[in-house]
């Protein structure tokens, strides 16, 4: 979704600064938990974020909207792109939100979005294998069409559950929305349906399960939510502290499962981490408390379900008039 808080979104900081859980350092961290910039100026509304499995220290992003049928991997340590990568085989993008790796070694990527509110009756899934080498390549993509039990939803959360394979997506909505489960296998022959399985109560930008499957995280604009997975039937653990950004839109978790990276769209946007509380060292991300949070269950930040919605709207009103303070006199 193509940002509605505009160059005045950077100002959320200014407004509510310092709510951000600072990320503890670690003794051997994954690469790219202490965060890193974007830096490359074709990159201007990354939208989703995704762990390498092939590369450590890598993450593959891409563009928001009808860009083109592109992803780029990127490096952890420097934030420069290592690889642009072109899909083909696949039509032509219309809103694409989501990326994520799957346990069988495939990227796949959600064109999903809808911005004209759930009127598309149909969305697309692309999946390519991952690349062994990190070059500028052009890699052929198997294309599944998607559709909803109950009807045309918009959606920037799309995530493949790193033990089954199974793909879920998850309702954008302000009042918050649907966990929508995809067949066990996606079928590039036939139109994929995808159920209703539960409710996520937050306006979700984006989606992530930890390296062992037991928890999902979900992040919106102003917040966030860490449920255990619970055999596909999500049970709310508690708040997650999501940085403040200007557009967040991202999340990932690294592969050690120990920090949830946070990213944003606008040119030279930065990713953010915060440690997951309760993940041991050496572990994978199985964590009895929930992540980012103090496990509680309490909502301790961030504005989610209806409470959300007028939350954004308190925050949005303070930006836009930051944001007015702030902007050039136009040239005469």
């Amino acid at each position: 979704m193509r940002s509605y808080l505009g160059a005045a979104g950077a100002a959320v900081v200014l407004v509510l600064g310092g709510a951000t859980a600072p990320a503890t350092a670690d003794s051997s961290p994954s690469v790219g938990s202490s965060g890193f910039t974007i830096e490359d100026p074709r990159i201007t509304e990354s939208s989703g974020l995704a762990a390498s499995r092939a590369h450590p220290g890598v993450y593959w992003t891409h563009n928001d909207s009808s860009d083109g049928a592109y992803i780029f991997a990127i490096d952890g340590r420097t934030g420069k792109t290592l690889a642009r990568v072109t899909l083909t085989g696949v039509g032509a993008p219309r809103d694409v939100e989501a990326i994520s790796i799957g346990p069988d070694g495939n990227i796949y990527v959600g064109d999903i979005g809808d911005n004209l509110g759930g009127k598309w009756d149909h969305v697309w899934i692309y999946k390519l294998p991952e690349p062994k080498k990190l070059v500028d390549q052009t890699v052929r993509a198997t294309q599944y069409v998607v559709k909803y039990a109950d009807g045309p939803r918009n959606a920037e959360s799309m995530m493949v559950h790193p033990k089954t394979g199974r793909v879920y997506i998850i309702e954008k909505g302000e009042d918050g929305g649907g966990l929508y489960e995809g067949p066990a296998t996606l079928d590039s022959a036939a139109t994929n349906t995808f159920r209703r399985v539960g409710d996520i109560d937050l306006w979700a930008t984006d989606a992530a399960f930890s390296p062992d499957g037991k928890q999902l995280a979900v992040r919106g604009y102003f917040g966030g939510i860490s449920y255990s997975w619970n055999d596909g039937k999500p049970k709310r653990q508690g708040q997650l502290h999501v940085p403040l950004q200007p557009q967040g839109e991202s999340v990932t978790y690294t592969p050690d499962g120990r920090t949830l990276l946070y990213g944003s769209e606008g040119k030279n946007s930065s990713v953010e981490p915060v440690e997951v509380e309760g993940v041991a060292k050496g572990s994978d991300g199985g964590g009895s408390s929930a992540s980012g949070d103090g496990g509680d269950g309490g909502d301790d930040g961030g504005f989610t379900g209806k409470a959300g919605a007028v939350g954004a709207a308190v925050v949005l009103i303070a930006v836009i008039g930051i944001g007015r303070l702030l902007r050039k006199p136009k040239q005469k």
